[in-house]
């Protein structure tokens, strides 16, 4: 117990944390169809994070976070700028300013001197979850030993407040988060501005990517973003639904990615280790291939309707006369 409690235990609420927080965040993305975004803002906010570390020349949280949503904001006013100018598709524009803003970020690294002390290519494509330990930990009573717990990893402690913001915010937003997905010329009618819930997902969707990025990279955050929602899209048409789903998804996909990277080399006979970020996006690709397959709108689910509709209604025999 010592030994997962010391090695495993950080990494794994890492994981699990960071595919909540941006796996619900995702929701809204996806039903306001502008999943593209959360490619281009997690891939957008790399020279933000490189500047916050570098004038700060530390991994801590609010320089991080503020230099991402720095970056996210002008990507988001580039996007705009390039499709008035020169009249791209959404997609277009969004592929253009992303990769751009995330060359400039690799470049950044080089460049600030920010590789040679803790921010690398490999940290930026594959993130650092296998680096998360607890060595205070002896056993279960450091759980509850203030000590030990003050040296526990302070990503798992930044990811778990981002998470707790998000939760709040739907909680508080819930209605109106509703009314922007599904009918935002209603909520301008009614004097609600869907802009600012935009600038509020901007915020949180930025605020998620950095704190996910030591646990997963910046690349493979957009897995995070995309796939629960997408898994729980493809089984539910409900709202309430669709959020609870796609939170049992991201646990899923954060829990079974790590474990995948932990015993699947063992399983096997491999001689090396498997990334635990890329388990956990090849777990999502099964999931979402599971919910494809097997959902109510898959070939599975139509065969079901089509065996409904062949037996027909059922029907109830009138009472016998007495």
């Amino acid at each position: 117990m010592t030994e997962f409690l010391r090695l495993d235990l950080a990494a794994l609420l890492a994981a699990v944390l960071a595919c909540l927080a941006c796996g619900l965040i995702g929701n809204l993305l996806l039903l306001t169809r502008q999943s593209l975004l959360g490619d281009a803002i997690s891939h957008a906010v790399l020279p933000g994070i490189v500047l916050g570390f570098w004038a700060s020349g530390s991994r801590a949280a609010p320089p991080l976070v503020a230099g991402a949503m720095a970056a996210a904001v002008t990507a988001a006013l580039l996007i705009a700028l390039v499709r008035r100018l020169t009249r791209l598709e959404p997609g277009a524009a969004m592929g253009v300013v992303f990769s751009g803003m995330f060359a400039l970020g690799l470049v950044l690294i080089e460049v600030t001197g920010a590789r040679a002390v803790d921010l690398d290519v490999d940290c930026v494509l594959y993130g650092q979850l296998e680096a998360l330990i607890w060595p205070a930990a002896e056993g279960l009573g450091s759980l509850l030993d203030p000590a030990a717990l003050a040296e526990f990893p302070a990503e798992v402690k930044t990811l778990a407040a981002i998470l707790a913001l998000t939760l709040g915010l739907l909680a508080l937003l819930w209605k109106e988060l509703r009314l922007v997905a599904f009918d935002p010329d209603f909520a301008r009618t009614i004097g609600f501005a869907p802009r600012l819930v935009s600038v509020l997902v901007l915020v949180l969707v930025s605020a998620a990517c950095v704190a996910a990025f030591w646990a997963v990279g910046s690349i493979l955050v957009i897995a995070a973003l995309v796939a629960p929602a997408a898994i729980a899209r493809l089984l539910t048409n409900d709202y309430a639904a669709q959020f609870a789903i796609s939170a049992l998804a991201a646990v899923a996909m954060g829990g079974g990615g790590y474990w995948a990277a932990v015993l699947v080399p063992d399983a096997l006979g491999l001689g090396h280790g498997l990334n635990a970020a890329g388990m956990m996006a090849v777990v999502a690709g099964l999931l979402l291939a599971g919910a494809c397959l097997l959902g109510p709108f898959g070939p599975a689910g139509r065969a079901r309707r089509r065996a409904a509709v062949a037996v027909g209604p059922v029907r109830v025999p009138a009472p016998a006369a007495e």
